[in-house]
C-alpha cells in the first residue's frame, strides 16, 4: 500500500501548494482520497487521471473537493477516455445536494458510504467514524486485505476521544494538524499536541501531520507533535512525498 501526497494545506492554497488530496494505491488499484485545489495538476505529473479506479471523499468543504468538478470534466472530455468506464465517487449522504453532484451522467457515479457499514472496494476494507467538524465529515480506516496493513486518515476533526480506538495499531496515521499546541479542543481541527497524543495512545507505527497551516514554523508543529508522540516517528506531509506501508 502506497500513499502519495498531492496537497496538504488546510483551507486554501498558498505559495504554490494546494489543499488536501492523496493518491492511495495497492495491487494496481488507485484511489484519489479527497480532491482539493491543485490536486488534479499534481496528479497529472505522476499518474494518468483516466486510470483512477475510484475517488473517496471525507466531506464536502471546498478545500477537500475544489478540483472534483474539473476531474469530472477531464473524464468527460478527454479524447482518450474509455466511454464505457464510469468513475465511482464515494461520499456520504448527510449533504444530499453535494452527494447528488458526485454523479455526472455516463461519466461519474456517486456511491454512498455509511458510518455503520463496512465498505469493501478494490483491495481495501474501509470503516468510518464521524468527526468533530462544522459539517458532516468522516475519518477513514483502510485495511489492505492482502497484508492486513492499516492506514487511518482523520479527515478534518477537532478533539475526539474515539480516535484512540479508531487508529489502534495502524501502520500510518495521517492526522489533520492545523493548529499549534495551546489551541486544544478546537471545534474543527487537531492541535499538534492532540495529533501526537492520539498517535501514542493508539500505538500507531508512524504519524504524518497534514492539513497544515500556511503560517508559523512547521518544524515547531512537528516538534510539538513529536514530544507528545514519544518514540513514534512524526513527519510532515509535503507535495510529492510518498509513504509506503
Amino acid at each position: 500500500m502506497k500513499l502519495t501526497v498531492l496537497g496538504c494545506l488546510g483551507a486554501y492554497p498558498y505559495d504554490g501548494q494546494g489543499t488536501t488530496g492523496y493518491l492511495l494505491q495497492s495491487g494496481g488499484f488507485s484511489v484519489l482520497l479527497d480532491c482539493g485545489s491543485t490536486t488534479l495538476v499534481q496528479l497529472e505529473k505522476i499518474f494518468d487521471p483516466l486510470d483512477l479506479d475510484a475517488v473517496i471523499l471525507t466531506h464536502y468543504h471546498h478545500d477537500h473537493i475544489a478540483d472534483l468538478g474539473v476531474l469530472q470534466y477531464y473524464w468527460q472530455l478527454h479524447p482518450e477516455r474509455d466511454p464505457e468506464k464510469i468513475l465511482p465517487i464515494y461520499g456520504h449522504t448527510l449533504d444530499e445536494t453535494h452527494f447528488q453532484e458526485l454523479t455526472l451522467p455516463n461519466v461519474t457515479k456517486g456511491v454512498a458510504y455509511h458510518e455503520t457499514e463496512l465498505l469493501e472496494f478494490g483491495p481495501f476494507s474501509v470503516t468510518f467514524m464521524k468527526t468533530i467538524h462544522p459539517v458532516p465529515c468522516f475519518a477513514m480506516r483502510f485495511v489492505e486485505k492482502a497484508t492486513g496493513k492499516v492506514f487511518v486518515f482523520t479527515g478534518d476533526s477537532g478533539y475526539l476521544a474515539g480516535f484512540t480506538e479508531f487508529a489502534k495499531d495502524c501502520d500510518l496515521f495521517l492526522a489533520d494538524t492545523y493548529l499549534f499546541q495551546g489551541n486544544e479542543h478546537h471545534q474543527a481541527h487537531f492541535t499538534s499536541l492532540e495529533a501526537g497524543t492520539f498517535a501514542k495512545d493508539a500505538q500507531a507505527k508512524r504519524l504524518v501531520l497534514t492539513h497544515l497551516p500556511q503560517f508559523g514554523d512547521l518544524k515547531q508543529l512537528q516538534n510539538e507533535a513529536q514530544a507528545a508522540a514519544g518514540e513514534i516517528p512524526v513527519e510532515l506531509a509535503a507535495v510529492g512525498k510518498v509513504f509506503d506501508m
